[in-house]
């Protein structure tokens, strides 16, 4: 059925239940396992005391900054799909996309033929003013998607 599975946490309780889920379903299906986090772009606009842009966001502290960041949601990831029986699984970390960019394109460069993702149950109103990452990869992505809840 599935081969491989590409699962995005951002390290929220609940993205770790959709982990969790997904990789319950690797393992009894023998899938290869991709773990993604996003890092979403740095604010356009910060600036400093003088007016001008401060440009952490195209310095090398930055990127380490995102990536150790990244790094402490994707090695417990990581360690947690090894222990629930997953031992081929890779973990990838997307530097300066929005969330459904990153998913979506990891997804494809992995060939993933299913994506397991959470959903923050927003509805109405809030869900018009403040989108939806998970709605916006279910309405673009041309794979499966197995949304948790």
């Amino acid at each position: 059925m599935y081969k491989r599975i590409l699962i995005a946490t951002d390290g929220s309780e609940l993205a770790v239940k959709g982990l969790q889920k997904g990789l319950e379903l690797a393992a009894q299906l023998g899938a290869h396992v991709d773990i993604v986090n996003v890092s979403e772009p740095w604010a356009i606009g910060m600036y400093d005391a003088m007016g001008w842009s401060a440009g952490y966001e195209a310095s090398a502290e930055y990127r380490q900054d995102r990536e150790t960041a990244a790094q402490k949601i994707l090695q417990p990831a990581l360690e947690t799909a090894r222990a629930a029986g997953v031992s081929d699984v890779l973990g990838h970390h997307v530097l300066d996309r929005y969330a459904a960019d990153g998913i979506i394109e990891t997804a494809a460069a992995c060939n993933s033929d299913l994506l397991v993702m959470t959903s923050h149950g927003r509805r109405g109103v809030t869900r018009v003013l403040l989108g939806s990452q998970t709605a916006e990869v279910l309405a673009r992505s041309t794979v499966p998607v197995l949304v948790i809840r």
